[in-house]
């Protein structure tokens, strides 16, 4: 059987297939809360967003619904972005798909005449700094990170 990655813009119809993602993979489930990471938070994030977020897709050529083994969610504001989920899953990892995810938003982002790119990344994810290290991410060191949650089911963080 011939299998086929697809790298192509996500959709909410991949909602169950991203979220399946996400749920295989312990970093990811530490990124997520259930407010803004559920149908309809991520549905918001897409019609804010509909250019700059990709799924990486493994079609079989059954004709079966092709398998999510990566996502990027991309967004930003006018001026700068800012890439919020990143994930491939753990089978599929060191074949490049990352890299193509990040290319993708990276083109769809200057696209839209967005000039720069941040992310966030546990500081303990060892594999996931070096990537983004490899794409071309410095780290900023004079920078603090700060959040407020303004919605009680969602957590502060650490």
């Amino acid at each position: 059987m011939d299998k086929k990655i697809e790298i192509r813009l996500a959709t909410i119809a991949d909602y169950d297939g991203i979220l399946e993602l996400w749920n295989s993979e312990e970093q990811s489930r530490r990124a997520m809360n259930p407010v803004d990471d559920s149908r309809e938070g991520i549905e918001r994030y897409m019609k804010r967003n509909p250019n700059t977020c990709f799924v990486a897709t493994l079609k079989d050529g059954t004709g079966d619904a092709a398998q999510i083994i990566g996502v990027i969610l991309t967004g930003h504001d006018g001026r700068r972005a800012i890439i919020h989920h990143m994930c491939v899953h753990p089978d599929f990892r060191r074949g490049g798909i990352a890299a193509q995810l990040v290319a993708k938003a990276e083109e769809a982002l200057r696209a839209e005449g967005i000039n720069k790119i941040f992310g966030l990344v546990f500081k303990d994810n060892e594999a996931a700094n070096a990537f983004w290290e490899r794409q071309g991410y410095t780290l900023r060191t004079n920078l603090n990170y700060r959040n407020k949650s303004l919605n009680p089911a969602v957590p502060q963080g650490e």
